[in-house]
């Protein structure tokens, strides 16, 4: 029987293929009792097993793929964290001597009730957490049945379809390995670690379907349309040809941009645009060049700071600095300072607040720790001398945080100064407008900064108190909300008048059915994942500016939903 699955595409393309189930061994925990006479012999036992799990965490942190996303390691970091806890590594036993029951019903147990105290928190980034305990558990319970940790290998033929509940970090960096066509799960957001995971492969993958590790069957025919987020259960011949077809028109397609690598970035009309690309680590780099970046719009460097025990240092952080500003080879490099807080916390910070996204982050963090905020900008003042860079202070909320930020940079010059340091004395400090507060009163800022850059991703969460990382809510999550447009082009266009560079770095960049209106708000620079650059210039190339302009006016000036997405269609046309 065919039927189609909706759910949330997190990486676009098509993929045809069988499905691969992944089992769930909390799924058959059996229950029985235990005489008083062998409850120690059974904590002994739940203690084995626990050490067993840590020591194939352990075994993983060490065997982490070459070219395997930063966040890998920080998941398993996460899980270590987790099975340490004496909620989950101590607990259980006093089940097991309250209850003379077997050490898996024991941590079912316990695992059920942490998860109703997960399921009572209001943020839902911390509630997307309950799935790591799960996760975590289920490898105790496989050590404890005797079936430890195991590859989820791909089947013969290269077309497999991995089909999951959901996917731990264990299994994902066992999956690198292998070669999935794409894969599905019940569960996941925006922020998901499928997500991210999904993302750094660029295959085309669904998540939140809900059921369908449920409803679909071992070695079933699957059709996922990752850019639509819809999974094709047994489709006929004839749907079967159509995403055929599909299929090597997106891979001709993606053939066809590669040569669009030198092509001078402009307008129908002749009006330049500046693409540049968002990256985390030095090794990026190479990925913006390959894709024709001309800069790097937005460094984001707390990726520098995330799956470690300790801070970087300022040499360290120098380094790094240094060389993504040699290798782009005098293009500019605007280097964000640290946005730390929120779902990026440092492993030794421990700290959660019920709304981290409103709480110590970005900005605010880097004021409450002036030592570390210290050392990170003599690294990225000294990186100044190798190169055009540019530093970006994220999240400004208001003047004084402003005033403090500069006091700040002046101090480390001058400290640069005193030891004789040589780094850029003009070197531009521009701000990130992210929050409502900050751009509805950016003239105060601008006069103050060089630059400034938008950042649409909390710009819209904040505008709309959405939670972008709930995907019960993500539906909400709205770029062409005429709250939004308006507020964007506000900011836009003041400081087009001012004279400001003005560029933006947020996922808008990268939607290549928002670039012509981005185009017509007045941006002239857009920033992002180095994957998206190409498909963009292909759009800038075919734009015709002043048709775009027209259009663009009449959606700032609608407030209907049907009526904006029919004026949207026309522009992209």
């Amino acid at each position: 029987m065919s039927f189609t699955i909706h759910g949330i595409g997190i990486s676009g393309g098509v993929a045809i293929g069988r499905a691969q189930l992944v089992s769930h061994a909390q799924l058959e925990v059996a229950h029985y009792d235990i005489p008083k006479s062998r409850v120690a012999q059974e904590k002994a036992r739940f203690d084995a097993a626990v050490t067993q799990v840590r020591s194939e965490f352990a075994a993983l942190s060490q065997h982490v793929p070459a070219g395997a996303p930063p966040e890998f390691a920080a998941f398993l970091n996460l899980h270590r964290m987790i099975l340490d806890d004496p909620t989950l590594s101590e607990a259980p036993k006093t089940l097991i001597e309250s209850q003379s029951c077997n050490a898996e019903w024991a941590l079912k147990l316990q695992m059920e009730e942490l998860l109703d105290q997960f399921a009572s928190i209001e943020d839902g980034y911390l509630r997307e957490r309950r799935n790591d305990i799960i996760q975590v558990v289920e490898q105790v319970l496989k050590a404890l049945m005797g079936q430890p940790g195991r590859a989820v290998r791909a089947l013969p033929g290269g077309n497999a379809i991995l089909v999951a509940h959901d996917l731990s970090p264990a299994d994902v960096i066992l999956f690198k390995q292998h070669q999935f066509a794409s894969f599905i799960t019940d569960l996941g957001g925006a922020t998901s670690h499928t997500a991210i995971v999904a993302r750094s492969l660029n295959i085309p993958s669904v998540v939140a379907l809900h059921h369908a590790r449920t409803l679909i069957r071992e070695n079933e025919l699957l059709i996922v349309d990752g850019s639509n987020g819809v999974v094709i259960v047994n489709p006929d011949k004839t749907v079967l040809g159509e995403y055929k077809l599909r299929q090597e028109q997106w891979e001709i397609e993606r053939q066809k941009l590669k040569r669009l690598k030198r092509t001078r970035t402009t307008t129908l009309d002749g009006t330049p645009i500046e693409l540049q690309a968002n990256i985390e680590l030095p090794e990026d780099v190479a990925d913006a060049k390959e894709n024709g970046a001309e800069g790097i719009g937005l460094f984001r460097t707390e990726f520098l700071f995330l799956n470690r025990r300790d801070l970087p240092s300022e040499d360290e952080q120098f380094d790094a600095y240094r060389r993504v500003v040699t290798e782009m080879d005098g293009m500019p490099v605007t280097i964000r300072t640290f946005d730390l807080g929120a779902d990026k916390q440092l492993d030794a910070g421990g700290r959660v607040t019920p709304n981290p996204a409103l709480g110590l982050r970005a900005i605010r963090l880097c004021l409450a720790e002036p030592h570390m905020f210290h050392r990170q900008l003599r690294a990225i003042l000294r990186a100044s001398h190798y190169g055009k860079v540019k530093l970006l202070i994220p999240m400004l909320s208001s003047i004084a945080e402003l005033n403090q930020t500069l006091h700040l940079v002046q101090e480390a010059k001058a400290s640069l100064e005193r030891d004789g340091i040589p780094y850029d004395r003009k070197v531009q400090v521009g701000g990130m407008i992210e929050v409502p507060a900050a751009a509805l009163s950016l003239n105060m800022f601008m006069r103050r900064l060089d630059f400034i850059s938008i950042g649409t991703n909390d710009l819209i969460q904040y505008t709309l108190a959405i939670d972008r990382s709930d995907d019960s809510v993500s539906h909400l999550y709205d770029p062409l909300h005429p709250a939004v447009l308006n507020l964007l082009s506000h900011i836009i266009r003041s400081a087009n008048r001012a004279g400001k560079p003005v560029a933006i770095c947020g996922e808008m960049a990268g939607d290549v059915k928002l670039v012509r209106l981005l185009l017509g708000l007045g941006l002239r620079q857009l920033s992002m994942h180095p994957a998206y650059l190409l498909a963009v210039k292909q759009v800038v190339l075919k734009t015709d500016l002043p048709e775009i302009l027209v259009l663009t006016q009449k959606m700032l000036r609608s407030d209907e939903p049907d009526r904006l997405s029919s004026l949207l269609a026309r522009m992209n046309r």
